[in-house]
């Protein structure tokens, strides 16, 4: 578990990625082939050029080669392989070249729309890149002319990827390793962003046009029954409605294959936030505004006593509750406001609407957009 964290403001600790992890490994496996050092820490290029120092806690000898380890060290960000032991098992080849393979606990990619070929081990462009060239400049220090065999597992990979959206990714077996600046930063949640982006493409490429991008499990919940829509439509976004709208914008604008309509579905406070214009719906930066909700109740006819218990209430669902009592429709409203938000950046051609549950889960708002254009092209 996390620790409880301090009163005391403090400045937030960085971490490295998992790529990042693999790198140092195969930086102290190499050293090893080429020189038999076995050094307590190695150092790491990002590819930003900064140079970091790694711990390595083993050293073994393989079939043909030397297995290496660390430990993933997030630093404060909330990430589900913080404190993970992430290995290679390196091994040299007379064939040039490095190629990569999926050991224990690291998953493999059974569904287009990745940026990983279907059956590809689960290790990502940039890992890729940083292992290649870190290798590369052994074989040019020590004249090496043949190649690299690169296995990259996680201890208990298997169980941490059932944290994370991996599987409903089509990516089996274990985790990602992942990273595009080597760096994680603190509450950036970058890999969970980057879940969601791969989440939409998954869904795209497999010919899903209705996807529903949802903040929890009972949001979820409640959608997926709704529409009956099979997982793969479903976008596990917690607070990051930003990364989703900004994702729709950006592959909505492309010919193919379409995205025809985004359901957003969440807890009626979580949905108030999106509605007062917030992109990111966690706590630590944005917050309820119960004078708004009370603001928009009046428009919708409320007396000034109902208004001033709202702007007192405890929380936003005992708003609601006060506006429901007298027959405001505050939910859809709210829903109303945070789709106009979310429209700025949706496509014309899709589909946009915005629902609201309560804690029990059913429904108690929504907003439906009908298409306000029609694609280009012949797609219809």
């Amino acid at each position: 578990m996390w620790p409880e964290s301090t009163e005391s403001p403090a400045p937030l600790r960085s971490g490295l990625t998992t790529g990042t992890c693999a790198t140092a490994c195969c930086v102290a496996a190499a050293q090893v082939l080429f020189t038999q050092k076995q050094d307590d820490t190695v150092s790491v290029t990002l590819p930003k050029g900064k140079v970091v120092d790694l711990p390595i806690i083993e050293y073994s000898i393989i079939l043909n080669g030397i297995r290496t380890a660390t430990i993933k060290d997030a630093g404060d960000d909330p990430d589900a392989t913080h404190g993970a032991t992430l290995f290679v098992e390196l091994r040299l080849t007379s064939e040039k070249g490095v190629r990569f393979h999926a050991a224990q606990g690291v998953g493999v990619v059974t569904r287009t729309g990745l940026l990983l070929d279907v059956g590809e081990p689960a290790i990502n462009p940039v890992p890729r890149k940083m292992m290649t060239e870190h290798l590369e400049g052994f074989a040019k220090t020590y004249d090496y002319y043949g190649g690299f065999e690169v296995s990259v597992g996680v201890i208990n990979g298997e169980q941490i990827a059932l944290k994370t959206m991996n599987p409903r990714l089509g990516i089996l077996g274990g985790l990602s390793i992942l990273g595009t600046t080597g760096i994680v930063r603190p509450f950036s949640c970058a890999a969970y962003i980057a879940s969601i982006h791969q989440g939409i493409d998954v869904a795209r490429a497999n010919g899903i046009t209705h996807i529903a991008a949802t903040t929890g499990n009972s949001s979820e919940d409640a959608i997926k029954k709704h529409y009956e829509l099979d997982d793969i439509a479903l976008i596990e976004m917690g607070d990051f409605v930003g990364a989703v709208l900004k994702h729709v914008k950006k592959v909505g604008q492309t010919d193919s294959p379409k995205l025809m309509k985004l359901s957003i579905c969440g807890g009626f406070g979580k949905i108030s936030k999106l509605s007062q214009g917030n992109m990111d719906l966690n706590s630590r930066a944005s917050s309820i505004d119960l004078n708004a909700l009370a603001k928009l109740a009046g428009l919708l006819g409320a007396n000034d006593e109902l208004q001033d218990e709202m702007t007192n209430a405890n929380t936003s669902v005992e708003a609601l509750s006060f506006a429901q009592q007298q027959n405001i429709e505050l939910a859809d409203a709210v829903c109303q406001q945070a789709l106009n938000f979310a429209r700025q950046y949706i496509p014309n051609h899709i589909e946009l609407e915005v629902w609201a549950i309560d804690r029990k889960g059913s429904f108690v708002g929504k907003a439906l957009d009908k298409v306000l254009s029609k694609p280009k092209g012949n797609d219809l």
